[in-house]
């Protein structure tokens, strides 16, 4: 029933709150969370990507 919970400076919480109204979001709380899910994903795409081009890299295909 209660989830994991994380602290978050009162001033940027009212900014959310803002920006998840201006987007439609039906709560902050899923806001957040689909902010975090797309920078996560671009993390783990980034990681990836670098992957990619140190094994092209030792195949000869870049330099």
């Amino acid at each position: 029933m209660f989830g994991p919970r994380i602290k978050i400076d009162r001033g940027l919480l009212a900014s959310l709150t803002k920006a998840s109204r201006i987007a439609g979001y039906a709560t902050v709380d899923e806001f957040i969370t689909h902010v975090l899910e797309r920078a996560a994903a671009e993390c783990e795409r980034a990681e990836s990507e670098d992957e990619v081009r140190k094994r092209l890299q030792g195949l000869g295909y870049m330099d």
